[in-house]
């Protein structure tokens, strides 16, 4: 009692081993471990930041080179819920300003084409200023986020970026990139997005992907209480 799934299930996966090594020897005749069914492992919720936080998070980058790139990475992350591997392959012809919109290449590579809310727009406008990159003049399959040295930038370098800022304002665990995808998708339905449109925006080729974004939070849980029942509130 008190073990989870995923604990119960690898030790009973340790057990139905031992019992098959035992038959083997012929040291018992019957394994009783096949008639015990192993656990379904309970998916964790996503790990995420409230409002609140994504805007000590904005503000945490510098103002100089490195730091704008941090933040324009950082409010693209949220801004579009993107993975990763997605943010680190954009290049300039994946970007249209004109219409704040942007294309990723996805999982199994399927293109997307993603909004772009205006205040990561103006973080990656910032960026390519003060790096002296332009979009009327760069290279259309140049990449968009680069290193020092005017290179690719790689996952590992955002990963830990990003980890860095994300512990500058909160002390929770498993911080990185998906944190804030996860938060995108998060302030999503909190706010009344369909389940489907989140879907889509994240890439999900199953909504039951999804579907682990709609846990219900105390705080929203009292506020839907109070709007939808006939006597919630006074």
């Amino acid at each position: 009692d008190g073990f989870s799934s995923k604990t119960v299930g690898r030790r009973l996966a340790s057990i139905k081993s031992f019992y098959k090594y035992l038959i083997k020897a012929e040291v018992v005749e019957n394994n009783p471990s096949i008639y015990v069914k192993t656990p379904k492992s309970t998916k964790p919720l996503p790990n995420y930041i409230d409002e609140k936080m994504i805007d000590k998070l904005m503000n945490a980058p510098p103002n100089n080179n490195i730091g704008l790139r941090d933040r324009a990475i950082l409010e693209l992350f949220y801004s579009t819920g993107i993975r990763l591997s997605e943010l680190i392959n954009i290049n300039f012809r994946n970007i249209d300003f004109n219409n704040n919109l942007i294309k990723v290449l996805g999982k199994g590579n399927k293109e997307r084409l993603i909004p772009v809310g205006d205040r990561a727009v103006k973080a990656i406008k910032n960026y390519l200023a003060k790096s002296s990159r332009s979009l009327k003049t760069a290279d259309m399959d140049a990449p968009l986020f680069v290193n020092s040295r005017g290179e690719r930038i790689s996952q590992r370098t955002v990963q830990r970026s990003v980890n860095m800022y994300l512990r500058l304002v909160t002390e929770g665990e498993h911080l990185g990139p998906h944190t804030l995808r996860h938060s995108f998708a998060t302030h999503l339905l909190d706010r009344g997005a369909d389940l489907r449109a989140v879907k889509d925006l994240l890439g999900h080729s199953s909504l039951s992907s999804t579907q682990i974004y709609t846990h219900v939070q105390p705080e929203r849980m009292k506020k839907i209480y109070k709007k939808a029942h006939p006597h919630g509130s006074n």
